[in-house]
């Protein structure tokens, strides 16, 4: 199911803009306490009474003869806790600064030295300590390395690498499109490692052009394959740490028609396990690879009509025998025991509900943790149920505090970091003794600090209405300040639309619009977010999966209907003032909204849309829409360039020409459709912006003030 711990806190940054991430926490090895970053040194900190013990200090990270202080972006410990991987000086990679320096702090001795120092600045990714600690892998240049810490030296693992020979990384389309961005994994014997190559030497370039910051412009080139062609080619190998060599496991299939989207050792063996999606990605075969013997077996398969995702993680039990698998195939998202020896399936999650992540697992006390929201989909609780799948379905969360919970527990399931927020509640966090589900101190709890906050005046309204379809949508709505029943109001809606993400959340950020310079309530506009059939919330794998072949028209009925029902119903929603924003996805499904549906819509902006679905990468449309065999006409019928010919309204169109993700042909081909059928539009181009709009000084606040005069000029506030 979309709304794991990843997609729940991408729903809550592309609804409102923010850089929200799910709560992590580095525990412990035992689980009772946790290190962090502190005022520039690391720190242990002991619960339950917060003991706080200085681990690695700043005047060991001051080097150079005090000249510089290293700046930790992260770290890692090794499992005896002796040793600390640091990284530091970091870059981007597309999205995250998945590049940078590693240095090596011992913790015992009291020193620190850099590893991989003969490599280019901030070129090393992924460093990790292999299992015993003596020496560090990491990737740079596209090749994997290995140094062993005593001497300092390190040797090559892989020779081939290059900007389109990967090892032990990804391509654009794997980063993006399934999370894949660590790319090799140390055998639990530390005598290997495994790790994914992608041959991406047949994949065309997209040339995007830099006008700016030359005389002369210049091209810059993305490897991306586009819906239709083929993807990059994918294999697993595993190399020998003494000799250099490399076996690649023998799955079976096509290694371009197939996808690897998850591979990991199995705990404590030399088997590896990894999870094969077909090139439409409907059919996931999961395989067990045995690298003494060199042999690979099929463990598990499962097949859908619309599409099944990555694995998130696959979570060992039973003396690994077994792992814990969340899984759609019986219409809800479930959690199942597969065993890898004979191939039992066993449920453990029965009920008519979805499982929306897995928090943990406390085997030994027969006992599995997960989120779900049973009778709201706009919400989020912790469950508890037993393990062996023979128990009730227990609400753990209180259910005094409704709205959106998240966990963080420790490894042991002794301690916890709760947090919670809705839609009228600023995010809160508590530290909780999880046995008891107690806060460690009352004075740090939840319900004292939710006592604090000043109380909402004008409160966000959650609502359901059904369409004329059938379709019961969910959905938010703020009302202006001083809201008057006699008058009618301007009708802003928020759209996103796609299976990535929903907007509807009962989240602290529903009702705000964080591109509008000002507060659209104080200004007198009506601001409401639904979420159509497509949208990852936890209504069943029909209301999901409804979506397949059908984006840009099923999920925009299911919009407009919705609209058309609230604009009839209620009298001071003013039926002549009505605007539709998104972007991304949400731009897509505006513009479609503006062209498909122009008597209900009269002012669109659009920011960064997918104007034409053949134009998006083939892993994230071809799961959605299929592959573009034999026809495209799927495609064609569900993009808004298909429709621009029936403009009525206003549109302001918005898009970065550094857009790497969703390319700025995409506005190009838009505008010479609205050109040839005579549409007046406005268009704000960002030069060499890419998809977030945030590079430049003044971009955000340009960005805010452009979409708010356009709506203000187009869609008047204010009652009347």
């Amino acid at each position: 199911m979309k709304t794991s711990k990843i997609l729940w806190a991408i729903a809550l940054m592309v609804a409102f803009g923010t850089k929200a991430k799910a709560q992590t926490i580095n525990w412990t090895k035992d689980g009772t306490g946790y290190y962090q970053n502190v005022g520039g040194e690391i720190v242990s900190i002991t619960l339950p009474k917060n003991e706080r013990k200085t681990i690695i200090s700043r005047d060991l990270l001051s080097i150079n003869n005090g000249a510089g202080t290293l700046s930790v972006r992260s770290f890692q410990l090794s499992d005896d806790g002796t040793k600390a991987l640091l990284y530091t000086n970091t870059k981007k990679v597309w999205r995250y600064d998945t590049r940078g320096d590693y240095w090596i702090a011992d913790i015992a001795n009291n020193t620190i030295k850099q590893i991989g120092k003969d490599k280019p600045a901030s070129s090393l990714m992924f460093a990790k300590f292999s299992p015993d600690a003596s020496k560090v892998a990491y990737v740079s240049g596209h090749n994997i390395y290995v140094e062993d810490l005593a001497t300092g030296t390190n040797k090559a693992l892989t020779n081939d690498g290059s900007a389109r020979m990967i090892n032990g990384t990804f391509d654009w389309a794997y980063e993006e499109e399934f999370n894949c961005r660590d790319g090799f994994r140390w055998s639990p014997d530390g005598k290997s490692i495994a790790y994914w190559q992608i041959d991406a030497r047949k994949i065309r370039n997209f040339l995007m052009i830099n006008n700016t910051d030359s005389i002369y412009s210049y091209n810059i080139p993305v490897e991306y394959p586009k819906v239709g062609q083929d993807p990059s080619a994918c294999k697993v190998g595993v190399v020998d740490i003494a000799n250099g060599q490399t076996k690649w496991l023998a799955v079976p299939g096509s290694q371009v028609q197939n996808y690897i989207p998850r591979m990991d050792w199995v705990p404590n063996t030399n088997n590896i396990i990894l999870q094969q999606l077909n090139r439409e990605q409907n059919i996931s075969t999961v395989f067990l690879a045995n690298t003494t013997a060199n042999t690979i077996t099929e463990i598990y398969k499962e097949t859908d009509k619309a599409w099944i995702d990555a694995i998130d993680k696959f979570h060992w039990i039973n003396n690994n025998k077994e792992f814990v698998l969340l899984t759609e195939k019986d219409n809800w998202a479930h959690l199942y025991r597969i065993n890898i020896e004979n191939k039992k399936v066993t449920l453990i999650t029965n009920s008519n509900f979805d499982v929306m992540d897995l928090e943990l697992i406390d085997e030994a006390n027969n006992l599995v943790y997960f989120s779900a929201s049973p009778n709201n989909a706009t919400q989020k609780y912790l469950y508890k149920t037993k393990l062996d799948g023979k128990g009730k379905l227990e609400q753990v969360t209180p259910s005094v505090l409704p709205g959106t919970h998240s966990y963080a527990i420790s490894p042991t399931g002794a301690f916890a970091f709760h947090s919670y927020q809705s839609a009228t509640v600023r995010p809160v966090n508590e530290w909780m003794n999880f046995k008891t589900n107690n806060p460690l101190t009352m004075a740090g709890s939840i319900t004292s600090q939710i006592g604090s906050q000043a109380a909402v005046k004008n409160k966000v309204e959650f609502f359901k209405v059904t369409t004329e379809d059938g379709i019961e949508l969910d959905g938010w709505m703020k009302k202006p300040d001083h809201f008057d029943v006699t008058k009618k109001y301007p009708v802003v809606f928020y759209v996103y639309g796609e299976p990535a993400s929903a907007t509807a959340l009962d989240v602290y950020g529903a009702g705000m619009n964080r591109l509008y310079d000002g507060d659209m309530a104080k200004d007198g506009y009506i601001y409401i977010s639904m979420d159509n059939r497509g949208a990852p919330v936890p209504k069943g794998k029909a209301w999901r999966k409804a979506i397949y072949k059908n984006i840009g028209l099923l999920n925009i009925r299911d919009q407009a209907m919705a609209a058309k029902k609230l604009l009839a119903t209620y009298s001071f929603m003013d039926k002549d003032r009505v605007a539709v924003h998104g972007w991304s996805g949400g731009g897509s499904s505006t513009l479609n909204l503006l062209f498909q549906y122009p008597d209900i819509y009269k002012t669109g902006i659009s920011i960064a849309p997918v104007a034409n679905q053949l134009t998006y990468d083939n892993i994230y449309q071809e799961r959605y829409m299929g592959t573009p065999f034999p026809n495209t006409d799927a495609y064609v019928a569900g993009s808004p360039v298909t429709h621009a010919k029936n403009l009525k309204g206003n549109l302001l169109l918005i898009h970065g020409t550094g857009d790497d993700n969703v390319h700025y042909q995409n506005a190009e081909m838009l505008i010479n459709e609205l050109i040839k059928n005579k549409k007046v539009f406005q268009l704000m181009s960002y030069p060499n912006r890419s998809h977030s709009i945030n590079e430049g000084t003044g971009t955000r606040e340009h960005l805010s003030l452009i979409f708010t005069k356009f709506l203000k000029e187009n869609c008047p506030p204010g009652g009347r």
